[in-house]
């Protein structure tokens, strides 16, 4: 599979002047919910509009959505609002109901994708169709295996696709839902620039007061578009409840999303510089956070120390790290200066944790 600018014709015509918005509520519940929600969003930014019919959840017991009963409702949707629709699909057979109920536009969820059999079988059902198809990320942080998902599907004939990038699962907890993993993503975006790259916020932090940031952030790494949950009771939602938002909080969190719109004559320098100043922020963010893993780390060491009567100060261990580190700096081309100062102010910001812990 080869990138080529006929891969974004699906989203290039329809010649939008912001970024596509996909909204709708996580799951469909019943005809009036559906209906009373796409009312609210048809004359604002959304271009589709989003219900989940088959709804598997992690365990079982939950509502697992209504089924192709669902699919009406959003022909519904299509008939009075004008509004393009889209569904969730998992396998040949919702596929193919699909089809048969002119929906708009499919997605593959991060469950599906991370099995090349029930991405095969998907694929195989897909076969020939115009409609466009996005493919979330698979639940674990593999980029060879999102893009095998995506190549799949390609190979069956369907050239109008998207990827949507909705985080990933780790075991350790952040405040994020699913970890957005963004340097994975930049390096989606490296490989094929010109597959649409939708952000799911809702996904990835799975809190409503968190999904303008993500989102922000999704734009200034040039992504193409957002997926937000949306409900007119979110809070009384059938699933997902924390992180789906009212159409009136899409629209604003449409409003405050700042964009970069170039017009002078360094247009591709200022979007080259201010992509990059982006991926610099989010590796920043990163970068503070494993300090604080460490710094807790640290904490741990000085329980035990205070326990044993140990001092805080292990010259050799130090020696040790710092010599090491030093090497593992220079074949990431980092000067053994910088490694110092910077493992210095490391080393003295986990003595003064450890300290803090024994004197305490």
């Amino acid at each position: 599979m080869e990138n080529t600018k006929e891969m974004r014709a699906w989203l290039d015509d329809l010649k939008l002047d912001h970024p596509l918005v996909v909204a709708g509520p996580c799951s469909a519940e019943t005809e009036e919910q559906v209906l009373k929600i796409a009312h609210e969003l048809k004359d604002t930014d959304v271009n589709y509009f989003r219900a989940g019919i088959w709804k598997p959840r992690t365990r079982p017991g939950n509502f697992e959505g209504v089924g192709a009963l669902g699919l009406k409702w959003l022909q519904k949707v299509k008939a009075e609002t004008g509004m393009k629709v889209c569904t969730e699909v998992a396998n040949a057979a919702h596929v193919k109901l699909a089809l048969e109920h002119d929906i708009d536009m499919l997605w593959i969820g991060a469950r599906s994708t991370v099995s090349p059999f029930i991405m095969q079988e998907i694929a195989d059902a897909l076969e020939g169709t115009d409609k466009p198809v996005l493919i979330k990320n698979p639940v674990n942080p593999d980029l060879s295996l999102w893009l095998g998902g995506i190549e799949r599907i390609y190979s069956s004939g369907v050239k109008n696709i998207g990827a949507i990038h909705r985080g990933f699962s780790t075991y350790e907890k952040t405040k994020y839902r699913n970890n957005p993993e963004w340097q994975l993503a930049i390096e989606f975006q490296n490989k094929y620039p010109d597959i649409p790259l939708i952000n799911d916020p809702s996904h990835i932090t799975g809190k409503r007061d968190m999904i303008f940031d993500v989102s922000q952030t999704a734009l200034d790494l040039n992504f193409d578009g957002l997926m937000i949950e949306t409900h007119y009771d979110p809070d009384n939602a059938w699933s997902d409840a924390s992180q789906q938002v009212t159409p009136k909080a899409l629209v604003q969190i449409m409003k405050d999303l700042k964009i970069r719109k170039e017009t002078d004559s360094e247009a591709d320098y200022n979007k080259a510089l201010g992509l990059l100043r982006a991926q610099i922020d989010v590796v920043d963010n990163q970068i503070i956070d494993l300090l604080g893993k460490r710094m807790k780390a640290a904490d741990g060491i000085g329980t035990l120390k205070k326990e044993k009567n140990v001092a805080v100060l292990q010259s050799k261990r130090w020696n040790e790290i710092l010599g090491k580190m030093v090497l593992e700096g220079e074949q990431h081309g980092l000067s053994e200066e910088f490694i110092l100062k910077m493992f210095k102010a490391i080393h003295q910001e986990s003595i003064n944790h450890q300290e803090k812990i024994i004197n305490g």
